[in-house]
């Protein structure tokens, strides 16, 4: 008897503590409907990330500098010594160098702030100002840059023999890699800098929604 008791009252309180667990959810849902409690989250509905001026702007200013553009390029380099009244048979040297090297260009975004990235309110609208494109300092390859044809009168030889001139290589490569950057900054690098820049940032932006880009170097 009891045995019977005691299942009896475990019975009793397990019945009673249903009851009260339907009864307190049933007031939570009914507080929730009429907004004296917080509403309620459903874990699988979908949520939306704001896209603020802030943001895009640190996004962008994290890519610090896009190598945009490269060029390959080649120079003639004529270098002539002499200028005594010795002929040119005896003293003075003439050089063709030709120097082949590289130049890139890039956008620096690194300094970009708030007023150069514009966003509309219904961000459907994107505008983004930027420096324009640099050079940066040309390399020369001195694997594939070479001495095309050479000249020297007979006394320079043997100076050069006896003396020699570690400098004069050295001399040579440091001018041909600035006609490299001079052919550079006439060509037509920069343009396509810009342009790739361009491209590669609408890309960026119409992936993330917007559809009127404006893109503007100062």
């Amino acid at each position: 008897m009891a045995v019977v008791a005691v299942v009896s009252r475990w019975r009793n309180r397990i019945f009673v503590g249903a009851v009260s667990l339907v009864v307190v959810v049933g007031l939570v849902l009914v507080g929730s409907a009429i907004h004296l409690l917080p509403q309620l989250r459903n874990p699988f509905s979908e949520t939306t990330t704001e896209r603020s001026g802030p943001v895009l702007l640190e996004s962008i200013v994290q890519l610090s500098r896009y190598e945009a553009a490269s060029g390959n390029f080649q120079v003639v380099v004529d270098i002539s010594s002499g200028g005594s009244l010795l002929p040119s048979f005896l003293e003075g040297s003439d050089t063709l160098f030709i120097g082949v090297g590289t130049d890139n260009a890039y956008v620096d975004f690194s300094q970009l702030k708030g007023k150069n990235v514009y966003v509309s309110a219904d961000h459907l609208t994107a505008s983004i100002t930027l420096p324009p494109a640099q050079l940066e300092a040309a390399e020369l390859n001195v694997q594939e840059s070479y001495v095309f044809a050479q000249q020297q009168g007979l006394f320079t030889r043997v100076n050069s023999f006896l003396s020699g001139n570690p400098n004069s290589q050295q001399a040579v490569y440091e001018l041909a890699t600035k006609q490299i950057e001079g052919a550079a900054a006439k060509s037509a690098l920069i343009v396509d800098a810009e342009r790739n820049t361009t491209t590669m940032l609408t890309s960026l932006l119409q992936s993330l929604g917007f559809k009127n880009i404006t893109i503007k170097y100062t």
